[in-house]
């Protein structure tokens, strides 16, 4: 079986790459010209370099392949300017989906990794409930808006191209660099949280969300989306305190700061951001992310359908990414 991955050399697209090649399978790794390949050294990986920017040069690269099965993980999380979300995550899937009719690839199933930001602030009132599949999606982030656009192009084009949709909440993990910031904060001794009212958070690690994308793979009916998360709901004190432990339980100082602050602190670093050109993770769509209280999902549809059972609950999946990165020399 032939199996193409875009996003090969990001956090999650390395470990399918490892999986692909654990079950045996022929792997094309789609990468860019620069894309680090340290996680890619296995000798029978295939390398396509793919430009999403452009249907014509998509298509010159993919002329001569077919492939049975296709993940398209390829995306960016954070960027300068908001147009370069869409510009990625939007018209990338677009061009790449075009190329693939144009040149009538039609793979046996596609799986799109999307994102549960696709919903933004909803349920937000207490006692919280899961977000559902039937909800309106209403993003709040300019991530989450490209992410949804892209969700609604693949939805125009069901009947052509047999798409399966995955939507995980937090995923965390080895090689993972969001909430490694949280580890290496709480390594140098703050732990530092927003807002005042309740907040309830979700996570599933990186080896279940690669679980889901073969199991989709497999038995996914194409048009579905499902959430995916570890089945359980925690506050941000719950995986601080598993970070705490698994670092030896350093002394630390516990701020929690008002949301007013944290608006302050991301108005400012949104416009120094677009000032100086560089990447600041305190931006507004951080404040958005920061203040959503409620990150429930149900992942029923997931359970049922699929076959998916997390395997790595947040207490066994921080210790494990801990240990990574001391093993790794992040910290």
């Amino acid at each position: 079986m032939k199996i193409l991955i875009t996003g090969a050399s990001g956090f999650i697209g390395s470990f399918i790459v490892e999986e692909a090649l654990n079950r045996g399978m022929e792997v094309w790794a789609a990468v860019r010209r620069t894309s680090s390949r340290r996680y890619l050294s296995d000798p029978r990986i295939h390398f396509i370099e793919l430009d999403f920017s452009s249907v014509e040069r998509l298509v010159e690269a993919l002329r001569s392949h077919s492939f049975d099965y296709i993940v398209h993980a390829a995306g960016v999380t954070k960027c300068i300017r908001r147009a370069d979300f869409f510009r990625v995550n939007t018209e990338g899937t677009r061009h790449f989906c075009e190329a693939l009719l144009q040149l009538g690839i039609v793979p046996k199933r596609m799986v799109y990794l999307s994102s549960l930001s696709v919903f933004g602030a909803i349920r937000e009132q207490q006692p919280y409930s899961e977000i559902v599949a039937t909800d309106t999606p209403r993003p709040n982030t300019a991530y989450g808006e490209s992410k949804w656009e892209a969700e609604q192009y693949l939805d125009s084009i069901a009947s052509q191209l047999p798409c399966v949709i995955l939507r995980p909440t937090g995923v965390y993990g080895p090689r993972e660099k969001d909430y490694f910031m949280m580890v290496q904060s709480i390594k140098r001794h703050i732990d530092f949280s927003v807002g005042y009212k309740r907040q309830e958070i979700t996570f599933v690690y990186v080896s279940d969300v690669v679980q889901a994308i073969f199991l989709a793979l497999e038995k996914g009916t194409p048009g579905h989306k499902y959430f995916l998360s570890d089945g359980c709901v925690y506050t941000s004190a719950d995986f601080s305190n598993l970070v705490h432990r698994a670092l030896g339980r350093p002394w630390w100082i516990r701020v929690k700061a008002p949301l007013w602050l944290l608006r302050l602190i991301t108005f400012v670093g949104e416009y120094y951001g677009r000032a100086t050109g560089s990447m600041n993770v305190l931006n507004n769509d951080k404040y958005n992310i920061l203040s959503q209280r409620n990150w429930r999902c149900d992942i029923t549809p997931a359970r049922r359908e699929l076959g998916y059972e997390p395997k790595v609950q947040l207490a066994e999946g921080v210790s494990r990414a801990v240990k990574w990165y001391k093993d790794n020399g992040w910290i």
